[in-house]
């Protein structure tokens, strides 16, 4: 019987089938490979292994399968099963273990334990693979416990790989009947219940558990014999293959572990081969061919244009070299950085950080990488507004990609540089370059670079931009190669229409254009007073089945054009998509609590809208996606819309060469006709640039001349520029005496254009200066004096300069000035303020904490309609009309501007307007509507959010302010929740859910209200199910909430990890423990 158990366990080995999903992986050993003679090693083949961390089994008596599709074929006279088949073993054990008496032992007790506990865990590897992988944990413990040698799985295989398709499809049929809805670790418990009872009716109830001793073993075989508890086993078996043999044979993915192995094989590989010198490219640019695929399932790019492999295959770019690369708007130039930032984060295994522009193309980015993220293993963290931790978490395995607007991506770099981890950021992505030319947000971007290529030789940086001209001064500053193309997916032809007339751009001709057609449309006398720009005309040429953008000067003419072009458009065009426009203007009201812009109510179901910044955020993508799927095919915009998100147009119409009062600049032009012409749906772009006969001759020098030249803001931003600069070099470390800064300014994009940008002074006397200003301003201090010994030879030329004797250290102002980025023309009146705080801080209502995080910058921008601050000030409680009082303002101030009387006493301007729109955002935390808001203090809408958005990163910056100050401990606590609150300025129940990038408050609600009320919930959500149960809601918007929403959940699952690593590890200053 030994024999008999023997053979029984082999032919109980795991077995292998053929699938066409796997045989790539696992080709098939030809004859040739086979040894002849060696018996052994064909019956039991040698481990072999599939990869890194693959699993390893043993495989007996591999067959060729034949399809049999007929029940008799495969049962009939048990053609299927030979004689030492399992089902005739299995029924031979059984009838001979049924006789036993009762009272002796047997030796056929091992074997048919071993087999009973070998078919259950058949039936628990399955399951296992279908739910999770924690019950191989029992199975091992099992084996142990028998202290029999059976054929082991290692954790990890593919279980379902391992069993026939009959018995897989039995099992999962079986446990989806009893729990079809619960969640996985529901589904594991529920079935592990259900499993146990039924095979009860089969087998020992021991075998099911741990084996117990072998007399009780016996005693409950005995029991388990009633004909009426049990089933033969050999009838089980084979009942339930007939049923599942008819059924089609399913192919089952690999696991997600086994995909997981995979692409970590893939990745390796790809590393191997960005080391090496070879030509080869691997699968998708040194890329897992999985990066391919999840290309043209995200995105539907199955193809590369040619300009794009060109870039990516540059010798410069295989060197790893800085690279800054121009083309025009819609070219493509996002993809090639993207694959860039994969080749780092997976290959190279460095953090990444992708610098943008504005708060809302960070969303989209972030939304549309968190799939990517998903799919391949790494973070995708936003640093825009209040969000974005300082220094970032450092993660265990994982990396991570950072995206950045440009204030948040310089505040990020900073932190790298203290904490000594800047090395880890192997690539740093800029869009938009030529933002380096734009205020003081192009110099903070110009010290970011700066600080990066002074710090850290191993970060590569890569610029792309649509507009660049001076390109060498750029290439200078950032050590770059530079590339170019003038390649556009779609043709673009450009006109100008004067009067009825339009003209085709042509640089050929000699003034720069020729005569192309007249308009041809029939004017009534009311339509020629009411457009005489004949805009009515010119996109009736298109829409409603094409789409067209106008762009207007200001938000007012958007609006009035939008108005006027739909009381001239035919009822015709109510029918077209009519349906989809009304759930356009429900998701509007959905989202504002019922209210509706009144001009949108009148233009939507013409399938016409405008967008600018007046519109609250969710107003706007709410309009950006019905004018993306073509239910809306008229927007009047701003300019900003050509630097926001890509949304292209059959033809692009510049109602003026105006933005605001301003002529046109040719980087603004370039950008907004960049829009005309959709990718894959237009052969052509049409661009139109409506002139007056005055504006003529400078548009035509528009159209013709070069683009702009970036020039550097770092002097010119003084406050904002150099001094901030200054300050965080010393603060950093990275510089501390003005040998060092002189050599640093040298090398920025100033250093580099300082003979065209420095007129009377020199660099040098302009370093000094700021060092004087910072010093006598208390942020910083001078040192000690340097003797000969510690100058280098470089200095030895200024030795006569006092200021080069110098060293200096950050003062506890300044380095709290640096840490919360406070605009240094503000940081001693926030330091006043706040001490002026503590003395009597009101805490009976918010109003004194937000006045004190309302921005300084904004109370200029905005002066009060005296009429409301009065009406206002008289519905304060008397606590809050207290802290009116104690920030400098009365009663009699406001009432007498109210009615229009002569004020004698002078009052500080900026404390007056910064307290109004303290009002405003107090008003906005009581309430949390934007539309009773807006209609209370006669603002528009969008304005007052971006006032709420100033204000919540304000007062995060107040917050790091305050932490470096120990006098005012008392605010950080406060401050925390209170930044929490103009972040979100929701309910608190909403705030989880509006943590998910794209999540706003209007959806939030939503989701709340359909039962997703946690991170968790949304995480494990089904896309699907969330666009049946959410109004308005697309596919695409649903799978990047439940993709974001799984990112941050991960994010914060690694950091707690993290966190029990870091309390569990052994201190590295314990004391050693002394030898006895």
């Amino acid at each position: 019987m030994d024999e008999g158990s023997s053979r029984i366990r082999r032919r109980v080995s795991v077995r292998k089938r053929n699938r066409p999903s796997l045989e790539i992986l696992l080709p098939a050993p030809t004859a040739d490979e086979l040894k002849p003679g060696d018996d052994e090693k064909a019956e039991e083949e040698e481990e072999e292994e599939m990869g890194a961390g693959s699993p390893r089994r043993k495989t007996v008596g591999v067959q060729p399968v034949e399809n049999n599709e007929s029940e008799e074929d495969m049962f009939g006279d048990y053609d299927s099963f030979a004689e030492n088949s399992l089902i005739a073993q299995v029924d031979d054990l059984e009838q001979k273990y049924m006789q036993l008496p009762e009272n002796k032992k047997h030796d056929t007790d091992l074997a048919t334990e071993d087999l009973c506990s070998e078919n259950i865990r058949h039936n628990q590897l399955s399951i296992t693979t279908i739910g999770s992988f924690t019950e191989l944990i029992t199975d091992e413990h099992t084996k142990n416990q028998s202290g029999h040698e059976d054929i082991s799985i290692e954790p990890g295989a593919d279980l379902l790989y391992e069993l026939p398709s009959s018995q897989v499809l039995y099992f999962e049929n079986l446990q989806n009947s009893s729990n079809e809805l619960g969640n996985q670790s529901t589904k594991e418990r529920d079935w592990n219940s259900s499993s146990h009872k039924t095979v009860s009716e089969e087998l020992p109830q021991n075998s099911i558990e741990q084996p117990q001793q072998n007399d009780e073993f016996s005693s409950k075989v005995r029991t388990s014999s009633d004909v009426n508890r049990r089933k033969s086993l050999k009838d089980h078996l084979k009942s339930a293959m007939t049923v599942n043999a008819k059924a089609q044979m399913p192919i089952f993915s690999r696991t997600k572990q086994l995909k997981e192995t995979h692409l970590s094989e893939e990745i390796n590989v790809a590393k191997k081969a960005i080391e090496s010198s070879s030509d080869d490219v691997g699968p998708f640019y040194s890329l897992p061919s999985k990066v391919r695929d999840l290309y043209v399932q995200f995105k539907g790019i199955e193809k590369l244009y040619e300009w794009q492999h060109t870039c990516l295959t540059l010798t410069s770019v295989q060197e790893r070299k800085n690279l800054i690369y121009s083309l025009p708007t819609s070219g493509g130039k996002t993809l090639v950085a993207e694959i860039l930032m994969l080749q780092e984060l997976l290959c190279r295994r460095k953090d990444v950080l992708m610098i943008l522009p504005y708060v809302a193309i960070v969303q989209e980015k972030i939304s549309g990488l968190s799939s990517f993220g998903i799919e391949l293993g790494f973070f995708v963290e936003e640093y825009a507004g209040s969000k974005g931790k300082f220094p970032p978490i450092k993660r265990r395995e994982k990396k991570s990609l950072y995206i950045a607007t440009i204030e948040k991506g310089h505040g990020l770099v900073n932190s790298l540089i203290e904490t000594g981890r800047i090395s880890s950021l192997g690539l740093v992505v800029v869009d938009e370059l030529h933002m380096i030319a734009e205020g003081s947000r192009g110099a903070i971007l110009e010290m970011t670079l700066a600080k990066i290529l002074y710090t850290s030789k191993t970060t590569q940086i890569i610029g792309m931009s649509a507009t660049l001209n001076n390109v060498e001064d750029l290439q200078e500053f950032l050590q770059a190669e530079y590339y170019t193309s003038q390649f556009r997916p779609v043709e673009l032809k450009e006109y100008l229409k004067i009067n009825d007339s339009i003209y085709e751009v042509d640089s050929k001709a000699e003034n720069g254009m020729t005569f192309s057609r007249l308009l041809n449309y029939k004017y009534s006398d009311a339509l020629k007073k009411m457009d005489p720009d004949h805009l009515v005309a010119l996109v009736t040429e298109v829409i409603p089945n094409n789409s067209c953008l106008v762009f207007c000067p200001t938000k007012k003419n958007c609006e009035n054009v939008a108005e006027m072009i739909c009381k001239f458009l035919s009822k015709d065009y109510l029918k077209h998509r009519e349906k989809e426009k009304q759930e356009v203007i429900k998701n509007l009201k959905s989202i504002s609590s019922g209210n509706l812009c009144p001009v949108l109510k009148r233009t939507i179901p013409l399938g016409v809208a405008y967008h600018h910044s007046g519109l609250m955020s969710d107003e706007r993508k709410l309009l950006e996606e019905a004018y993306s799927t073509g239910v809306l095919c008229l927007l009047t915009c701003t300019s900003t819309l050509a630097a926001g998100v890509n949304l292209p147009a059959r033809r692009v119409i510049l109602r003026a060469p105006y933005v605001a009062k301003e002529f046109l600049k040719r980087s603004q032009y370039k950008q907004m006709i960049g829009r005309a012409g959709r990718a894959g749906i237009d052969s052509v772009g049409e661009s139109i640039l409506i002139l007056q006969e005055k504006d003529k001759q400078q548009a035509l020098e528009l159209i013709s001349r070069p683009l702009e030249n970036c020039y550097s803001h770092l002097v010119q931003e003084f406050t904002k520029g150099i001094q901030t600069l200054f300050l965080s070099l010393i603060g950093l470390k990275i510089a501390t005496h003005l040998g060092d800064i002189y050599h640093f300014m040298s090398g920025t994009l100033f250093g580099v254009q300082q003979k065209i940008l420095l007129k009377e002074k020199s660099l040098l006397e302009i370093t000094v200066e700021s060092l004087r200003y910072l010093t006598e301003k208390g942020l910083l201090q001078k040192d000690t004096i340097l003797t000969e010994n510690v100058l280098t030879q470089k200095d030895a030329c200024y030795k006569s300069e006092e200021w080069f004797q110098y060293s200096f250290h950050i003062t506890k102002l300044g380095r709290a000035s640096f840490k919360g980025t406070i605009d240094l023309a503000y940081c001693d009146i926030l330091y006043r303020d706040l001490q002026k705080g503590l003395e009597g801080l009101v805490l009976e209502s918010l109003l004194h904490l937000i006045y004190l995080t309302t921005p300084y910058d904004m109370a200029s921008q905005r002066d009060p309609d005296w009429m409301i601050y009065f009406k206002q000030f008289n519905q304060l409680s008397p606590a809050e009309q207290n802290v009116v009082a104690l920030v400098g303002v009365s009663e009699n101030y406001i009432g007498k501007k109210a009615s229009g009387q002569a004020i004698k006493k002078t009052v500080d301007k900026n404390i007056v307007n910064r307290l109004y729109l303290s009002f405003v955002l107090y008003a906005l935390l009581k309430e949390t509507s934007i539309w009773s808001v807006s209609e209370k203090f006669n603002m528009p809408r969008g304005y007052i959010q971006s006032l709420l958005t100033a204000a919540a990163t304000f007062s995060c910056c107040v917050l790091h302010f305050c932490e470096e100050l120990e006098e005012f401990w008392v605010y950080k606590a406060l401050l925390v929740e209170l930044t929490k609150k103009l972040t979100y300025c929701v309910k608190a129940e909403l705030i989880p859910l509006m943590e998910v990038t794209g999540v706003l408050e209007g959806r939030a609600k939503q989701l709340y209200n359909a039962g997703y009320k946690s991170l968790a919930h949304l995480a494990n959500a089904n896309p699907e199910v969330l666009i049946k149960t959410i109004d308005h809601l697309s596919r695409r918007q649903a799978k990047q909430i439940v993709s974001s929403a799984k990112m941050l959940l991960h994010e914060k699952a690694e950091a707690l990890q993290g966190e029990v690593e870091e309390l569990l590890r052994l201190p590295a200053d314990f004391p050693p423990v002394e030898k006895a």
